[in-house]
């Protein structure tokens, strides 16, 4: 069975930067399980996948443009450290959820002065052009139930497996069922 629109893929993959560092691995977790054609990936990996079949293996190369986005000088500001009252520990690095015109948005912590903080809102893997190196190993139909949560579900429903994220997003069948039984909506 081939890639397409709507099909469960179960795979493997290592994405590296254009200087072949490695970002990240699923080799030494779970797969990654995701419905085709979702939206769950980047652009330029889920064009990359379609038409491919169980056992597949190939290196796909994402422009930043199909990947994360060129990044954008002006999702870099410096604001007065007044406005992080509240926040202990704060740290370059970590990450905060801020508020914006355009809704709530990620922006991690690039510089601390004594009066000012100085945040990014660009993707940390913006304006990066990235390699994966990917290993095909399940394909089929996604069921009714997965179709419309968006995700795929592991044997036994929503929400049934378990593994340690250990700070990384997976598929979207990790979160527990809701207490009516719903589906969870996945992992974040």
């Amino acid at each position: 069975m081939k890639i397409e629109q709507n099909k469960v893929v179960v795979m493997h993959y290592a994405v590296m930067d254009s200087e072949e560092n490695l970002i990240d691995s699923s080799y030494d977790h779970q797969p990654l399980a995701f419905i085709q054609g979702t939206g769950f990936l980047i652009p330029g990996l889920e064009t990359e996948l379609e038409n491919k079949e169980v056992g597949d293996k190939f290196v796909a190369d994402v422009p930043a443009e199909l990947g994360y986005g060129e990044r954008h000088d002006g999702f870099v500001q410096t604001v007065p450290k007044e406005m992080f009252q509240g926040i202990e520990d704060l740290d370059v690095g970590m990450q905060l959820r801020a508020s914006t015109d355009e809704g709530e948005q990620t922006v991690i912590v690039v510089g601390m002065e004594e009066d000012t903080i100085t945040v990014d809102g660009n993707h940390p893997l913006a304006g990066i052009d990235l390699k994966f190196e990917v290993e095909i190993l399940e394909v089929r139909d996604a069921t009714e139930d997965e179709l419309a949560h968006g995700h795929v579900h592991s044997e036994g429903g929503c929400g049934s497996h378990q593994h340690d994220h250990e700070g990384e997003t997976c598929s979207n069948e990790d979160k527990p069922k809701k207490a009516d039984g719903e589906c969870c909506g996945g992992c974040h």
